[in-house]
């Protein structure tokens, strides 16, 4: 199949920001190719995504580690973009079992890369995190902020591939490379179509929020209160995944339009609004009229007490900024969890 029009390549599609920037993108009139393994995804997230666009979409279940694979979708796909998003991203698990971490996130990238150099396909847009600001001394942080000792092996695959991008944009002229360092991803499309769709036990806090709420699991833990915060919980920068997926649209835009300054470029991409652990958690049940039975815990290793964006760069550059309140936000999760449960 070769694209008509501007097609781009969507590795880890079908997971939780993978699905909602194809919708971003097709409705944004990009023909989208979609590649994932399903590890930690599901084939019902595609159908979830073909609803939303009215149309089928192209996809292959190729691991982006299994460098022949991938390259066979290379041969039979015209795409000049590549977003990718193949990763595993459980901060706890990296921590357990680095060696996972760094086969999977790094391999799958430079396979990425290697292919694009062959091929010459140009333009590279990468899934980075704000993890690679680890503990940081300034905030909010800036693009500038200097990028401190990760805190897990997961921020350090990010904080290495980062480096991988860049190394590839100076030395290979037809390689062109954007990383988004997203903050706190939450919410889902407010079709209550797609969201987000952990295996077992979520690793993340809104969705042990929602299946919490919805009686799956008996009692949400909140992994620390003696941080030097306001409420001495963790302050992160929740940001809605669909104001997320705009923000590739956004920088691929840019890339396609000769928009870059530099070969090589970051942004972040967040509200630019702390929220603390409790504060979200309360908020959620506010909005949604729900209990959810929380209990307060140890800290986890690897979490960092806070962190939180400055987006003026990607507001004035990308023409970009975030659409959707927090409200929005929560409601639109606890809908997904219920279409997940059948909960009226």
């Amino acid at each position: 199949m070769s694209c008509n029009r501007e097609c781009v390549l969507v590795s880890g599609g079908a997971g939780y920001i993978g699905t909602h920037t194809t919708v971003a993108l097709i409705e944004a009139g990009y023909d989208v190719v979609v590649v994932d393994n399903f590890s930690n995804s599901d084939a019902s997230a595609i159908s979830g995504v073909e609803k939303i666009v009215g149309r089928k979409i192209a996809f292959h279940q190729v691991d982006t580690c299994d460098r022949d694979a991938l390259k066979r979708v290379f041969e039979q796909h015209g795409f000049n973009s590549v977003i990718h998003f193949a990763a595993f991203k459980a901060v706890g698990e990296s921590v357990a079992d680095p060696l996972k971490y760094y086969q999977n996130n790094l391999v799958s990238f430079m396979n990425i890369l290697d292919l694009m150099k062959e091929y010459q396909r140009p333009n590279v847009l990468f899934s980075s995190s704000a993890t690679v600001y680890g503990d940081t001394d300034t905030l909010p942080v800036t693009e500038e902020s200097p990028r401190q000792p990760a805190m897990s092996p997961y921020g350090n695959t990010k904080q290495i591939a980062e480096d991988v991008l860049r190394d590839c944009c100076r030395a290979y002229d037809a390689i062109y490379g954007i990383a988004l360092r997203y903050f706190n991803p939450i919410g889902a499309h407010p079709s209550a179509l797609i969201g987000e769709l952990p295996r077992g036990v979520p690793n993340n806090l809104l969705p042990y929020v929602t299946q919490t709420a919805a009686g799956v699991r008996q009692c949400l833990s909140i992994f620390g209160n003696d941080y030097d915060t306001p409420d001495g919980t963790c302050l992160r920068d929740y940001i809605d995944v669909v104001d997320l997926a705009r923000a590739h649209v956004a920088a691929l835009a840019r890339m396609l339009h000769h928009g870059m300054k530099d070969k090589y470029e970051i942004f972040n991409v967040g509200t630019g609004n702390p929220v603390s652990v409790l504060e979200l958690v309360n908020s959620f049940i506010e909005a949604n009229g729900v209990d959810v039975p929380f209990k307060i815990s140890g800290r986890r290793q690897g979490d960092v007490p806070a962190v939180w964006a400055d987006t003026a760069l990607a507001n004035k550059e990308l023409g970009w900024k975030t659409e959707r309140n927090l409200t929005q936000t929560l409601r639109a999760a606890w809908a997904w969890e219920k279409h997940l449960r059948n909960i009226d």
